[in-house]
C-alpha cells in the first residue's frame, strides 16, 4: 500500500445485510481540497465539513493538497453519517497521526460532531457480528458501545468518545476499555396491562389464550367499547418472553431502523399498532432507502391493526405474503431489500361503519347494507389468513366489583401458554420451526392427527362450510394448539369442534 493511497474498512447496509466499503484515501499535489465520491447521499457528502471542523478541534489542519476519498464499490449506493469516523480515520492515517497497521483490522463507523466528539449512529449490532465473522475488531461510538459488545464477547471493540481519545488509545497514552453486554440491560416494560382489567369477555380472553398457545392470528370484531383494543394489548402480558436468538434478530432490526436507543434491549415482544392512515412505505417498508416497516418492525412479536376495515385494501392485501412466508421483498428502482416479518396479527373491527349491526336499539338505517359494504373492505383472502375469529359482545359489569367477573390474571395465564410453547418446542425439536402456527405441508398431516369421530366431523364441515384448503389447514393447526392445552396427542371432537366454532362465527355474520 502506497504511502499516499490507503482504505479504512465501514459498512453500508441493504436491509439488515451488510456490504463492505472501503473508505479509499488519495492525497496529491494540487488545489488544496476535500472531495468525497463513490454514490454517497447528502449526509456524505456533507462529512467533508464535518470531518474538517474535527480534526481542526484536534489542533491540526489538513494537509494543503488535494485529497480525494472514495467510498468502494461505488456503484452501490450508500447514506449515512456513519461514513464521518472512517473518512477521519483515513485522513489520520494518512497523516501518520495513526498507523495503518493499527487499524486496518478494525471496521470503522460513526458520526462526527465539529468539537471531534463521535456520535451514535444507527446499525452497530449487525456491523459487529459482521466484524465478527470476519475476525475483525470494531471503532464505533461509546454509546454503541454495549450495542457492539451483544454480538460476542470476544470481538475486540473500541468505543471512544471523540477523536482525541481514539488517537491516545492507538499511541498508548489513554486505553478505551471494553464495553460490556450484560443482561441487565434488558429492559421490562409492564405498560401492556392485565387480563384481570378486563372484566368479562371470558369468551375471548379463552380465544386470546389458545392464539398465545400457537402463536395463530387473531380477529376480534364487535361494536365499540368492548374491551378489544385492550384485549390485544394484554396478549403481551401472556406471551412468553424471546430466546436469545429472537432478542437478536429483532435488535439488529431496531439498530437498522434507530429505535435501538440508550442501548435499552428488550426481551419482550415487540408490538406495533400503526394507524389506519399509515402509508405503504411505512407499513411494509420503503421510501429513499428501503427502510424496515412496521410489519418488520414487528417481527417475533405482534402487529395489531385496530380497526381493520379502515385500513386501504391495497395495504392489507400487501401483508397476504409476510404473513404466510414470515419476510418482505421490497423493491425499489436501486434496491431490492428482504427484511424479516414473522410477526403474530391481531386484528379488531367494528361490524359495521357505525358499529352497532345486529344491536336492535342502535343500528342506523341503512342495514344491512353498512355492514355488507364494510366489511367487505376486507378481501376474502386476507381473512381466509386469520385463524381465529372471535366475537366480542357487549358486557355490562356488575356495580360491585368483586373480582368475579375478571378472570385470572395475566401471570397465571402466562404460565399455561409457557408450558403448551415447551409442549411444541420439544415436538418440533428436530423441525425448522416450534409453534404450531409455522405448520406447513406433510408436517400437518404428521403431527394434527385427528381421532375417528373427529374425522367425520371435519368431513361434514368442509361441506357444510365450504372450506377452503388453507383454512381447512388454519383448522387443523389450531385443533392442535386447543389438544396441546388439554395435554392430549391426538385431536378429539371437542379440540375440533371448538378449532371450529372460531372459524364459523366470522362466516355467519358476513353472510347475515
Amino acid at each position: 500500500m502506497s504511502s499516499n493511497s490507503l482504505y479504512i474498512k465501514t459498512v453500508t447496509f441493504e436491509g439488515i445485510d451488510i456490504i463492505e466499503v472501503e473508505t479509499q484515501i488519495h492525497i496529491t499535489n494540487g488545489n488544496p481540497s476535500l472531495i468525497i465520491v463513490g454514490l454517497g447521499d447528502k449526509a456524505i457528502r456533507e462529512s467533508r465539513d464535518r470531518v474538517q471542523a474535527a480534526i481542526n478541534s484536534l489542533g491540526l489542519s489538513l494537509p494543503a493538497k488535494k485529497i480525494t476519498i472514495n467510498l468502494s464499490p461505488s456503484d452501490v449506493a450508500k447514506e449515512g453519517a456513519h461514513f464521518d469516523l472512517p473518512i477521519a480515520v483515513a485522513i489520520l492515517t494518512a497523516m501518520k497521526i495513526l498507523s495503518i497497521e493499527q487499524v486496518e483490522k478494525y471496521i470503522v463507523l460513526g458520526e462526527l460532531a465539529l468539537d471531534g466528539r463521535i456520535l451514535p449512529v444507527l446499525g452497530v449490532l449487525p456491523t459487529s457480528i459482521y466484524a465478527n465473522a470476519i475476525d475483525h475488531g470494531i471503532i464505533c461510538p461509546v454509546l454503541n458501545g454495549s450495542e457492539a459488545a451483544m454480538s460476542s464477547s470476544e470481538i475486540e471493540i473500541i468505543a471512544p468518545e471523540n477523536l482525541q481519545q481514539l488517537i491516545n488509545h492507538f499511541k498508548g497514552i489513554q486505553f478505551c476499555t471494553r464495553p460490556v453486554f450484560s443482561n441487565d440491560i434488558f429492559i421490562n416494560n409492564s405498560n401492556y396491562g392485565d387480563l384481570y382489567d378486563v372484566r368479562g369477555q371470558f369468551a375471548t380472553k379463552r380465544a386470546l389464550e389458545v392464539a398465545a398457545c400457537g402463536g395463530h392470528n387473531m380477529l376480534m370484531y364487535g361494536p365499540p367499547g368492548t374491551g378489544k383494543s385492550m384485549l390485544a394489548l394484554r396478549i403481551l402480558s401472556i406471551l412468553p418472553p424471546m430466546n436469545p436468538q429472537e432478542i437478536l434478530q429483532t435488535s439488529i432490526i431496531r439498530s437498522i431502523s434507530g429505535e435501538l436507543k440508550n442501548n435499552t434491549f428488550s426481551s419482550n415482544r415487540p408490538y406495533r399498532d400503526p394507524h389506519h392512515s399509515s402509508s405503504m412505505p411505512a407499513m411494509i417498508g420503503g421510501g429513499k432507502g428501503a427502510n424496515p416497516g412496521e410489519i418488520s418492525l414487528a417481527h417475533n412479536g405482534v402487529l395489531f391493526l385496530d380497526e381493520l376495515p379502515e385500513f386501504p385494501r391495497l395495504i392489507l392485501d400487501s401483508l397476504r405474503q409476510p404473513i404466510e412466508n414470515g419476510y418482505i421483498n421490497v423493491s425499489r428502482v436501486n434496491k431490492h431489500v428482504t427484511y424479516p416479518a414473522k410477526f403474530q396479527l391481531i386484528a379488531a373491527m367494528n361490524p359495521c361503519k357505525c358499529g352497532y349491526f345486529g344491536n336492535t336499539g342502535k343500528e342506523c338505517k341503512k342495514i344491512p347494507f353498512c355492514a355488507q359494504d364494510y366489511q367487505a373492505k376486507i378481501s376474502g383472502p386476507i381473512i381466509d389468513r386469520i385463524d381465529i375469529h372471535v366475537q366480542v359482545s357487549n358486557f355490562i359489569p356488575s356495580l360491585q366489583d368483586d373480582g368475579t367477573d375478571r378472570g385470572e390474571r395475566s401471570d397465571v395465564v402466562a404460565k399455561r401458554v409457557l408450558r403448551v410453547r415447551q409442549i411444541q418446542a420439544e415436538r418440533y425439536k428436530d423441525e425448522e420451526f416450534s409453534i404450531n402456527n409455522d405448520l406447513i405441508g406433510e408436517s400437518i398431516s404428521k403431527y394434527c392427527i385427528l381421532s375417528e369421530k373427529a374425522q367425520e366431523i371435519m368431513k361434514n364441515a368442509i361441506d357444510k362450510m365450504d372450506l377452503s384448503m388453507r383454512s381447512h389447514n388454519k383448522i387443523l393447526k389450531v385443533a392442535r394448539t386447543i389438544a396441546d392445552m388439554s395435554g392430549i396427542e391426538v385431536i378429539g371432537e371437542r379440540e375440533l369442534f371448538e378449532s371450529l366454532a372460531y372459524r364459523a362465527k366470522l362466516i355467519k355474520m358476513n353472510t347475515k
